[in-house]
């Protein structure tokens, strides 16, 4: 028998609730219901009032112990179109929606240093929950003119071809392109293991991965010491199409952090930040399959009208600030996987429009043993060249021409059956500074070795050596300057910036190196 509580027990029950402190004030909530869902949309009516990119929560349920989120993305007339952002499996048609009132953040700051997260910032590394009360919205308009500057400082990629003649600067977006399988991860990579020690927190997002790859290059990253100031975003090909679309939005905004406002690593505050985002042609096919299923009409090769906007917005968010701003940076390498090395398709065009230059990595070079497979023709660097330390720049430039002079002449020489003394000079000289270039993967070399070693290889001290020979000559000539001869390598270090570098001092204490060095060494042909 049903039991009815009499008019004095709901009184005592109202005034228990206020001494309480209960709040009883009516509250205004958005609620929607789910029309429809499949494949990991669905179409909300009745949230008349959301916002574009807003959060939305399917709230727990028979079956379902916790909330389950959704971005809005589609606002129509009548209904509002969301992609969700978990398993979509439990959500029926009549579920109930509410609108969160704010637009979808990632959790952002020092407490990230060190640690694997999903695209929504929750950690996935079994160490425990991320403690931090810092969040920013992933989407943010790109820091405008004013709060700008030139970019003017160099980031070290250890890798001597790309610090020689594709110099990256901070700030800059530089992209890493060319087809699957010729190094594009393994030069990424090598660049955040060279930031040990030099103020640069690195972001590495992995968009569409295997689990397996991610897994391995978190290994690696361990393994020589860079998780020390790595945060690795992933959002792999086992996750939905939605959480791999906002996964690169996330790790730009932990990158913002770092710039705008710093972080502590080894005692010192870095806002300085590189973000790797690995990569973009597989971002734009999850989100021509997010758009698709929103019923977005499609454009050439399916992808959506504003599948440009897409990385332009993304990409424009990496600057330098300027002084009365931080002075920090947020350094961008997206990478971009072509198909046949065709970079004239529709995703590697818009990339390569957007960006500050390209290192186009070539299959051709990479199966015959020159890595990186770095094609020196295509690649180039617009704004990197400002930011090149003096020291570099001095060997640079030499390099680059005589390189050029070397793919013109071996073309050439193809054709011609005899070639006079010059050319063929030329040529075997270009040969040994190709072998230089040549450098293994995890082997990240500093700055004060690079310039040695081209310096040997500009100016002729390495024409006597037989071509198979030119790589023990590279690692023994690098061991003998750090034992017999550091001083030449602090002297070079010291004074990178000198605009008359090489002074004669430093030029006599190259030469004079490398003269001892080649009397007590032999490179015979084996």
């Amino acid at each position: 028998m049903m039991t009815v509580a009499t008019t004095e027990e709901l009184y005592q029950r109202l005034l228990k609730s206020i001494r309480e402190g209960v709040d009883l004030q009516p509250k205004m909530v958005n609620v929607g219901t789910v029309i429809q869902v499949g494949d990991g949309v669905a179409k909300i009516s009745g949230l008349e009032q959301a916002m574009a990119s807003e959060l939305l929560e399917f709230p727990p349920k028979a079956g379902r112990s916790e909330p389950v989120f959704g971005i809005a993305l589609n606002l129509e007339k009548d209904a509002v179109s969301a992609i969700i952002l978990g398993d979509y499996l439990g959500i029926e048609e009549g579920d109930q929606v509410n609108s969160t009132g704010r637009v979808i953040s990632a959790p952002v700051g020092q407490a990230l240093i060190g640690r694997v997260v999903n695209a929504l910032g929750q950690p996935i590394d079994g160490k425990g929950p991320i403690q931090t009360t810092k969040y920013r919205p992933i989407e943010r308009i790109a820091p405008g003119v004013i709060t700008r500057k030139s970019v003017d400082t160099p980031v070290q990629t250890g890798i001597i071809a790309i610090d020689a003649m594709i110099p990256i600067g901070r700030g800059q977006r530089e992209l890493i392109i060319g087809d699957r399988q010729t190094g594009k991860t393994a030069v990424a990579i090598d660049t955040i293991i060279n930031q040990k020690g030099k103020g640069m927190v690195c972001i590495y997002v992995a968009i569409g991965q295997k689990r397996a790859q991610v897994a391995q290059i978190i290994n690696f990253l361990e393994k020589y010491g860079a998780m020390d100031y790595t945060i690795v975003v992933s959002a792999t090909a086992s996750e939905s199409a939605a959480l791999q679309y906002i996964a690169p939005y996330a790790g730009c905004a932990m990158g913002e952090e770092v710039m705008e406002n710093g972080v502590i690593i080894d005692g010192q505050e870095v806002r300085d930040a590189l973000i790797v985002y690995d990569d973009l042609s597989k971002h734009a096919t999850a989100y021509r399959q997010v758009s698709l299923l929103l019923r977005r009409p499609p454009g050439r090769e399916a992808y959506p009208g504003d599948v440009f906007y897409l990385h332009s917005r993304l990409l424009e968010r990496a600057a330098r600030l300027n002084e009365d701003y931080g002075g920090g940076s947020l350094t961008a390498l997206p990478i971009i996987e072509t198909q046949a090395n065709d970079v004239s398709a529709y995703i590697p065009t818009n990339v390569i429009s957007i960006t500050d230059g390209q290192i186009y990595l070539e299959t051709d070079l990479f199966n015959a043993g020159i890595r990186p497979a770095l094609n020196v023709g295509i690649s180039v660097s617009r704004v990197g060249g400002a930011a090149q330390t003096r020291a570099m720049r001095s060997v640079s430039d030499r390099l680059k021409i005589d390189m050029a002079q070397f793919r013109d002449l071996a073309a050439f020489a193809q054709f011609a059956s005899d070639l006079d003394a010059t050319t063929r000079a030329q040529i075997e000289r270009g040969q040994r500074l190709q072998e230089v270039l040549k450098q293994p993967q995890f082997q990240p070399m500093p700055l004060e070795e690079q310039v040695v070693i081209l310096f040997a290889g500009i100016n002729g001290y390495l024409d006597d050596v037989p071509i198979n020979q030119i790589g023990r000559f590279k690692s023994e000539l690098v061991n003998y300057m750090r034992t017999a001869h550091p001083e030449v390598g602090k002297m070079i270090f010291e004074n990178r910036l000198d605009r008359k570098f090489p002074s004669p001092e430093i030029r006599s204490a190259i030469e004079h190196m490398l003269k001892e060095f080649k009397q007590m060494s032999t490179f015979a042909e084996g």
